[in-house]
């Protein structure tokens, strides 16, 4: 394509992202939920600045998409039930459809120390601060998945012997579950162990919780294999003898922002704090031990890296090293810490139950705001379209559209002024449920006037907060057949800020996903992970703010059977980061050496733009020029900002004054974190 048909494409793009700005949650959603929106509340994340305010979906290892299951929502798909009996409790944690369990009452346990055997897709929640479980506890077998526990005060199971042999009655138990989050609860005074995960329980995050009064805190272990994956974090530990916790035979344990406390002059002492065990490799970041006997200890085929912690009046072993890979959290989910030196007063203030999280009103308006689409009539709408139509304007929670698996003929747009909506497809794959339509920017619309290029676009995403999953977006334009138009044809379009796309596949040909902001002075953030995206001219493109996470990028030649092309055009704002592709994989059935990863969009010969890519721990096919930056509109790329790290395979190369390769300690401020500016996507 010529540089002047680019110029004038370039017109056309500058002047169709004029929108309104999202509004801001309503003063009438503040008063019904209050500041902390708790259960499935909108921007419900931890910050250092508001720990108590509690998150409504997963963090840690228990968002990471894994073992069939992406992240863990529990109950979410399900009917929310109120339970003030053991039997109603029992008969829907045991059911094998979802549910969201909201506890309102003291449920006390008969026979003490029973546990209730939970089945996959559970939420069980406390309201408010009235939510116990006496005299009993939990129970996760093999293969449960997608559980969250939360906000529950569950004790009392003591029997009167400290060091019990007797008596396995655990607050928590889980035996090869998966995808497991426990958070906010208060477990206390139990005969054996307040928490134990064994027998290669994984995908865990343990969260803000209070653990005291026992001999025996939590455990991990119980098996020969190292597969596990957990995440421990912002949890209040106090006046335990052991297991604090005992890590043995995890694979990745990420413990942060722990504090662990032994009071001085009380009946117990601890005997060691931290563990890691067997064949662990843990890191330890950012907690707080205050009075602990032997805080840090490590076996010697173990491995244990620590980082900013903070002892005050310990004593005895404070352990490090080991022979293991070392391994950053982040490569698997985003975090922030919090200073370790705050650590004690935000879990004071802020672990445990609190009376903002699982309310009645919360949590059944958050378990109703599921639509069902389906082309048979067998949903509440036969349209994507529809559905979205139906969410209120200004919500303040999350609505989820859940797409049945078919081919949906149809475009979507999902206005500015509809955050928090998340559209994602009921099946098995992400290939199970599409959107596709074949707009293309010279397509004339029914009054004569063309679509342009982001008018072409088969869905396109407007309101902050905003989530595709686990679904296929298509733009199907035949570009062979109507070489007479602008065959510019986008199938994703995002203008808004906090967009998660999470395992989906974007196919199309020339401009296939286009990621911009509402408005040139608004920031928009666009984070993709575990997806596919194809295309061949400027595929990936815009003024967002972007991260492409452990994807692929697929290479398509183009209509003629030619291959020639470019990965990224972004036309990134001076002041802001412009697309990041990372830990991700670049290939395609391409010719060697006929494809750019880039060159620099200037809309409109416009000269205060300062366009970004950087491509990091990438694996680069053989489809890649040995110069793969290329000059757009007149433009020189060198006076932009591309360049590389570490990336690998036959297309990756030395550094040179054609290919700019980040030093280390410039890569240190290009990672994922640094895009997302302290927005944690997570899925929901």
């Amino acid at each position: 394509m010529s540089d002047s048909t680019r110029k004038a494409r370039h017109r056309r793009r500058g002047t169709a992202l004029v929108l309104g700005a999202p509004l801001a949650l309503t003063a009438a959603g503040a008063f019904a939920y209050g500041t902390d929106l708790g259960f499935f509340g909108a921007d419900a994340q931890h910050t250092a600045s508001a720990a108590t305010a509690a998150p409504a979906i997963a963090d840690g290892f228990a968002s990471v998409n894994a073992l069939g299951q992406n992240g863990t929502y529990g109950g979410r798909d399900g009917n929310t039930v109120t339970v003030k009996t053991a039997a109603d409790l029992e008969k829907y944690a045991t059911s094998a459809d979802p549910y969201v369990i909201v506890v309102a009452a003291a449920i006390n346990i008969d026979p003490v120390g029973k546990e209730i055997k939970v089945q996959s897709n559970k939420t069980i929640v406390g309201s408010g601060t009235a939510g116990q479980i006496v005299g009993g506890g939990f129970f996760l077998g093999s293969g449960v998945h997608n559980v969250i526990i939360r906000n529950l005060t569950i004790r009392d199971t003591y029997q009167g012997t400290w060091n019990d042999k007797d008596h396995d009655y655990d607050g928590i138990q889980m035996d090869g579950a998966h995808h497991v989050w426990i958070d906010h609860n208060d477990i206390r005074h139990m005969a054996d162990g307040l928490i134990d995960s064994r027998k290669d329980t994984s995908y865990l995050t343990v969260s803000w919780n209070k653990l005291s009064q026992d001999n025996k805190a939590f455990g991990i272990g119980w098996t020969d294999n190292v597969t596990a994956n957990i995440t421990i974090h912002h949890n209040w530990i106090r006046e335990t003898e052991q297991r604090n916790p005992s890590t043995d035979n995890v694979a990745h344990a990420h413990l942060y922002n722990n504090y662990l406390e032994d009071v001085a002059g009380t009946d117990i002492t601890s005997s060691y704090g931290n563990y890691s065990r067997g064949k662990t490799n843990m890191l330890l970041e950012n907690s707080y031990f205050q009075g602990v006997n032997n805080p840090v200890v490590r076996d010697s085929t173990a491995t244990l890296v620590q980082r900013g912690n903070v002892f005050s009046s310990t004593t005895g072993k404070n352990e490090s090293g080991g022979s293991g890979a070392s391994w950053d959290p982040k490569s698997y989910y985003s975090y922030t810490l919090d200073k370790a030196a705050d650590v004690p007063s935000l879990l004071k203030s802020g672990a445990g139950p609190r009376s903002s999280i699982g309310t009645t009103a919360a949590t059944t308006t958050a378990a109703a705001a599921t639509l069902t689409v389906a082309k048979d009539g067998s949903g509440q709408y036969k349209t994507v379209q529809a559905a979205v139509d139906a969410v209120p304007a200004n919500n303040s929670s999350r609505v989820v559209i859940s797409v049945k698996p078919g081919t949906y003929r149809e475009t979507v747009k999902v206005p500015a002024n509809k955050p928090h909506v998340t559209v994602q497809g009921a099946g098995s794959s992400r290939k199970d449920t599409v959107i596709a339509y074949n707009n293309a920017a010279g397509t004339k619309k029914p009054d004569g006037s063309t679509y342009g290029t982001p008018g072409s676009a088969t869905v396109s995403v407007q309101s902050d907060d905003s989530q595709l999953r686990n679904l296929t977006v298509t733009n199907d334009f035949d570009e062979a057949a109507h070489q007479d138009i602008a065959n510019q044809a986008v199938a994703l379009l995002t203008q808004a800020d906090r967009i998660f796309l999470d395992g989906i596949i974007v196919n199309g040909d020339q401009d296939t996903l286009e990621m911009e902001t509402a408005a040139a002075d608004k920031l928009g953030r666009v984070y993709i992970a575990n997806s596919y995206i194809t295309g061949n001219v400027d595929f990936v493109f815009g003024r967002a703010t972007a991260v492409v996470d452990k994807s692929v990028i697929t290479l398509k030649k183009r209509w003629n059977g030619t291959s020639a092309g470019y990965v990224t055009a972004p036309s990134t704002a001076a002041d802001r980061k412009g697309i990041l592709i990372n830990s991700s994989t670049v290939n395609g059935d391409v010719d060697a050496r006929s494809f750019y990863l880039g060159r620099n969009w200037h809309p409109g010969g416009s000269t205060t733009v300062d366009p970004q890519t950087t491509v990091r721990g990438t694996s680069l096919s053989a489809a890649i020029k040995s110069t793969p930056w290329s000059d757009m509109g007149g433009f020189s790329w060198k006076d932009d900002r591309f360049a590389e790290y570490k990336n690998t395979g036959a297309g990756s190369g030395a550094a040179s004054s054609d290919r700019p390769q980040l030093t280390d300690a410039q890569a240190a401020g290009q990672e994922v974190a640094d895009w997302l500016g302290g927005w944690t996507p997570t899925a929901s």
